[in-house]
């Protein structure tokens, strides 16, 4: 691989006009040369209706990717793939797909393309959202053959969480993902999902602790790519993330 130019560039659109934690993380986790190209929705609120609102404006962030040249395309926001259920989701992707002629993902779907990697079925989960997300989440990954066995939520607003503070929202995915292990012992994996949650340092954290994979929107998303990347290729041709940011990658 050219150590001066990228050799993979992942196109992601997420729900909100602006990037950051998006990145922060990407980069703290991605090999190098490995580039994250964004574009985003405006999505108001987790609700259907809101989602409906931003569907011109999908289109719009595919057709600039499209022109962009990213080896393929993700769509954020677990949220977003959990109010459209799993069938409208997929057939969403797939037209996607024909109008770019690029593979296109969702995080949801990488999360469980990532389990079934790793060969596991029931897991716990911790989120940052309401009853009413977490139950299609649950759903949603029910369809996948995925069942969760226990959840703890801290629920909070869209806007409540775009203002979240850093540190604060490390503790809680700690705090989160303590308590929902302990109490789910059979559970071969823990699901934290939310591209806002600034939770990557507490993936090492909890998996040193109960020695199970933690899985953030991030983590499956990239490790998607990768090995998408290392099947059309070589494995030896595709670099490695750093194995200190958990399981997944490391997989």
């Amino acid at each position: 691989m050219s150590p001066i130019a990228p050799w993979l560039q992942l196109g992601y659109i997420i729900p909100h006009r602006y990037t950051d934690v998006d990145a922060y993380q990407f980069y703290r986790v991605a090999p190098e040369g490995m580039m994250l190209v964004t574009t985003g929705l405006d999505l108001a609120e987790y609700t259907l209706a809101s989602v409906e609102s931003q569907m011109p404006a999908f289109y719009s962030c595919l057709e600039l990717l499209a022109k962009k040249p990213v080896d393929r395309i993700a769509l954020s926001g677990v949220p977003v793939a959990a109010a459209l259920g799993r069938e409208r989701t997929l057939r969403l992707m797939a037209e996607a797909s024909e109008r770019t002629g690029l593979v296109c993902d969702t995080d949801l779907e990488a999360h469980i393309d990532t389990l079934k990697h790793l060969g596991i079925r029931r897991i716990a989960l911790a989120s940052r959202w309401s009853e009413a997300v977490n139950t299609a989440l649950i759903a949603y990954l029910k369809t996948a053959g995925i069942e969760v066995l226990a959840y703890r939520s801290h629920g909070r607003s869209l806007s409540q969480n775009k203002g979240a503070n850093a540190l604060a929202d490390h503790e809680l995915a700690l705090e989160l993902g303590r308590e929902v292990l302990r109490a789910t012992p059979d559970a071969e994996a823990l699901l934290m999902p939310g591209g806002l949650w600034f939770a990557i340092h507490a993936v090492p954290i909890l998996e040193a602790e109960f020695q199970k994979p933690v899985l953030l929107n991030i983590l499956s998303t990239t490790s998607n790519a990768l090995r998408a990347h290392a099947k059309e290729n070589t494995a030896q041709d595709t670099p490695r993330a750093d194995p200190h940011w958990g399981m997944v990658l490391a997989s």
